[in-house]
């Protein structure tokens, strides 16, 4: 079956390895049809003040050279020049241009922070026994809404329930909480991915859980594959397994993301 990951990284970011040629030829090797390259869009000094959560804004142009260089250099992928755009909310501090976003054909939208704190940071991990995972879900999720229905120009909401990752959970059953984030997707229009990153954080699960993910089949939402690789050689990990998790949730279909922002379909067999 056709392989495809709408979500990896690079070295232009300071959590992440290796060069967009290193990344595109373990694409080439692992037979994938289809790579996004996503690298994190620049965050301010306030919220990024050693260029680790994301690629400094310095380097933006060279990025989009790179990427637009190696979709030339090569015949046996399809490479999309990509971005991973942080949701800030009412504590954003970048201003953006009316047409800033246009080049990208992938832009995922995501959800790191809720009220100006990196929740998934490691670094701020004691955060969590200070408010309560409670809270921090109920919020989580209240945050996550107002991403996916903001006029942000996202095409792809990313790792839907990261606020999971260090398998830390709440008292309350979320399904109240995965059902509007569905309701809020399907009104958005917006794709979301199956991300198998989560696979081998502690929470041991791929994002969405099977719950949230069924929900979102159920409310018509369209939903592709990201790796989230930070290194070459992690490219093509759980693809399959993702397409095994969408296709017991309900999907019949791996939406593709496509030159321009359109989108295709794959069948899952």
């Amino acid at each position: 079956m056709e392989l495809i990951t709408a979500h990896t990284h690079t070295g232009f970011t300071g959590h992440g390895e290796g060069t967009v040629r290193e990344l595109v030829d373990a694409a080439c090797a692992a037979n994938i049809a289809t790579l996004a390259v996503t690298e994190h869009y620049p965050l301010s000094s306030a919220f990024d003040p050693d260029a680790y959560l994301a690629m400094p804004a310095n380097r933006l142009e060279e990025y989009v050279a790179t990427v637009e260089a190696e979709r030339e250099r090569v015949r046996g992928v399809e490479v999309l020049l990509g971005c991973e755009l942080d949701w800030l909310g009412d504590d954003e501090d970048r201003i953006f241009g009316a047409d800033e976003f246009d080049r990208f054909d992938v832009v995922l939208g995501s959800v790191h922070f809720v009220d100006a704190w990196a929740f998934d940071n490691p670094a701020e991990r004691g955060h969590w026994e200070e408010v309560g995972a409670d809270h921090i879900w109920r919020r989580y999720f209240e945050v996550w809404c107002e991403c996916v229905l903001s006029d942000m120009p996202f095409t792809v909401m990313s790792h839907p329930d990261l606020v999971k990752k260090f398998g830390i959970y709440p008292s309350f059953d979320p399904a109240p909480l995965y059902r509007k984030a569905a309701e809020a997707l399907a009104e958005s229009g917006r794709m979301v991915e199956v991300n198998t990153s989560g696979a081998h954080y502690a929470c041991k699960e791929m994002f969405p859980a099977p719950q949230l993910l069924a929900e979102f089949c159920r409310a018509g939402v369209p939903c592709t594959v990201g790796t989230d690789a930070h290194h070459p050689s992690l490219v093509a990990r759980g693809i399959e397994e993702g397409y095994r998790v969408m296709n017991e949730a309900g999907y019949r279909e791996v939406t593709v993301p496509t030159r321009g922002g359109g989108g295709r379909s794959i069948t899952i067999e």
